[in-house]
């Protein structure tokens, strides 16, 4: 465990049943954070509800934090003359909570947010800051906004707040507030939209959802955004070979190069056998009780096992 200075603790308040709507994911992923060091199926939130994890703001390096509480984990990065934030919690609730605790830490305004994927639990809590930020995130994650804002309903995102700036390559840089960052997408993985973060200066990453829940938690892969269990492979094979001292996670704690490169082989064993249970014939019930799933998984996703083997055995052009 990394020593962690602790600036705050606040109690904080308390969306996605296909793209169009956050609202089951926004319960999945606080589940997965809630459910930390209280075993795996709860990680991923399959046993029961949790109490809403406080605000606890961790210091990295002399200007970068992260924040844990009320959905994702944020990243907070002080600049020359205003703050970048990294995600922004699940509620407008949350997103104040979270500029609250900013401002413990510096006087400076927010004048920039990076979002690492759709997912409501680390968008939806724009609603709570000023409007003309400027907002990045990879083009498939503005795509799945727009579709999601298009169709309204309780999940949507905050309107005023989407996406202003997009990356579309697979690896570009940007110097903000003084702060170089490194932007990566390598392909459609958690989702279709990941963007993963790097401060190389301080060999610091922000994975957002693609790593998450620790180390022994599966992937996530979000199917009903063209996520891909395959691509997730590759992708934080990749994260992996930032070769960063500190990975902050989507939710859960923070993670080393090593424990990054243990979750990426984990995963490939589990592909590997599932392939081979596959070319056997096997069914998905047969391939799930093989690989030790719980029969009492959520329904809410296809677990990591499912989605191996829809991919394994879907039908070309299907």
């Amino acid at each position: 465990m990394h020593h962690r200075r602790v600036l705050g603790t606040v109690f904080a308040v308390a969306s996605l049943a296909a793209l169009s709507s956050f609202s089951f994911a926004q319960g999945q992923e606080q589940g997965r954070g809630q459910g930390q060091g209280q075993g795996q199926g709860q990680a991923q939130g399959r046993g029961p509800a949790q109490p809403e994890a406080p605000f606890v703001v961790h210091q990295l390096k002399p200007n970068v934090y992260w924040i844990e509480g009320n959905g994702g984990n944020s990243g907070v990065i002080v600049g020359e003359k205003g703050v970048i934030v990294i995600d922004a919690k699940t509620t407008q609730a949350g997103g104040k909570e979270l500029l609250d605790n900013i401002a413990k830490i510096t006087p400076k305004p927010v004048t920039t947010v990076i979002l690492t994927h759709s997912d409501g639990d680390h968008v939806n809590g724009l609603a709570a800051f000023p409007t003309g930020l400027r907002i990045i995130a990879h083009e498939n994650n503005k795509k799945e906004q727009e579709a999601a804002a298009s169709a309204g309903g309780r999940g949507a995102p905050p309107a005023g707040h989407l996406p202003t700036e997009v990356i579309s390559k697979n690896k570009s840089s940007l110097k903000i507030e003084g702060v170089k960052l490194d932007f990566y997408h390598w392909t459609n993985a958690h989702t279709s939209g990941d963007l993963v973060i790097g401060l190389p200066g301080d060999k610091i990453v922000f994975t957002g959802d693609l790593v998450s829940g620790g180390v022994k938690a599966d992937p996530l892969i979000h199917k009903e955004k063209n996520g891909s269990s395959e691509g997730w492979v590759t992708t934080v094979k990749g994260i992996a070979g930032i070769k960063a001292v500190t990975y902050v996670e989507g939710h859960g704690d923070i993670l080393t190069t090593a424990q990054i490169q243990q979750r990426v082989a984990d995963a490939e064993a589990r592909r590997a056998k599932i392939k081979e249970l596959v070319a056997q014939g096997k069914t998905l019930d047969e391939v799930r009780t093989a690989m030790g799933d719980s029969p009492t998984a959520s329904a809410r996703f296809p677990s990591f096992t499912t989605v191996i083997y829809q991919e394994l055995t879907a039908k070309p052009g299907a």
